[in-house]
């Protein structure tokens, strides 16, 4: 079986430079490799500490590379992760509740779960984790993610061993059959991706405009709609703005004036937060409601005054498990 040989063969640089590539952020799909290693475990034909061990070096460095990131750049770095994923609607925002909630700890399932490990790793950065403590929780992480992968595949390393037969007597097949749902795959997302930004779309207000009305003394709520974590981030606001987060809004829209124009920004790319807040806000009722175009940086572009926002909660807390 030529698939299966070559692994025996070069598996410890193989193991080290696809893992190594997909943690830099290509869209590698590194888990099969991982299980079909842990298969050769179960056969006798590569050793636990290979299977393992090699992953978690190969991961370490990259990781380090994106913590650094967060760590010098700052929020930014977010955005620019976000414009490129295929899930827009969860890229940030997800990964901003999971960190807030268990803080260090999510470093130890990140990997499982697709967007949130290439997000996570810049956010510990951004948030003041320590070099120390992030280095334990991804390196135990990594280990984790390794070991249930290699697990797996030792456990059904027979059905596995059938498949790599198969795999070898219908090569080019099966190859393009494999290439094909792949394809399809990242096509159905870009397409998911393309719906909801037009379920997006709606009329905006430029700050401009909203800096002008503002000045005139017209009478317009400004909310601000980032998560708590992002604020503590970058605890800049439009000076006045209610804070008002999208998964409040259920508990909370009440505080929202409905005789008045209701204007919402955020950090997102394409203000993806605001727009989704506007949404539900339309659906309780309150339809004078616009998001911010270009939201709180483009505010800041133009000089326009800004104001710090305050809360009991401390970055220290989250970057502690």
């Amino acid at each position: 079986m030529i698939a299966v040989q070559f692994l025996v063969d070069h598996g410890a640089s193989v193991l080290f430079w696809v893992v190594f590539v997909e943690q830099l952020g290509l869209p590698i799909p590194v888990i099969p490799l991982l299980i079909a290693a842990g298969a050769l475990v179960g056969a006798g034909k590569m050793s636990v500490a290979t299977v393992i061990l090699i992953p978690v070096a190969a991961s370490l460095l990259p990781d380090l590379a994106w913590y650094y990131v967060g760590r010098i750049k700052g929020g930014k770095v977010l955005g620019i992760l976000c414009r490129v994923s295929l899930e827009p609607e969860s890229c940030v925002r997800s990964t901003e509740n999971l960190f807030h909630q268990y803080g260090a700890r999510s470093l130890l399932v990140a990997k499982f779960i697709p967007g949130f490990s290439t997000v996570v790793r810049p956010l510990a950065g951004i948030v003041g984790m320590s070099a120390g403590t992030f280095l334990f929780y991804d390196a135990l992480g990594a280990l984790i993610w390794a070991g249930a992968s290699a697990g797996v595949g030792a456990l059904f390393s027979n059905q596995l061993e059938q498949f790599a037969l198969l795999f070898d007597q219908a090569g080019g097949v099966l190859l393009a059959v494999l290439c094909l749902s792949l394809a399809g795959f990242v096509g159905y997302k870009f397409y998911h991706r393309r719906k909801f930004m037009r379920s997006l779309r709606m009329s905006k207000i430029s700050v401009d405009e909203l800096k002008q009305r503002l000045d005139a003394g017209e009478p317009i709520t400004v909310v601000d709609v980032r998560h708590q974590l992002s604020l503590e981030m970058d605890p800049e606001t439009i000076p006045g703005a209610l804070n008002l987060l999208l998964e409040e809004v259920d508990h909370r829209h009440h505080e929202i004036p409905r005789d008045r124009d209701i204007v919402l920004y955020c950090t997102c790319p394409n203000e993806v937060s605001s727009a989704r807040t506007a949404l539900l806000l339309k659906r309780k009722g309150i339809h004078r409601v616009r998001p911010l175009e270009g939201g709180l940086d483009a505010w800041r572009e133009r000089k326009f005054p800004v104001q710090r926002w305050t809360s009991n909660l401390s970055t220290s807390s989250l970057a502690s498990p």
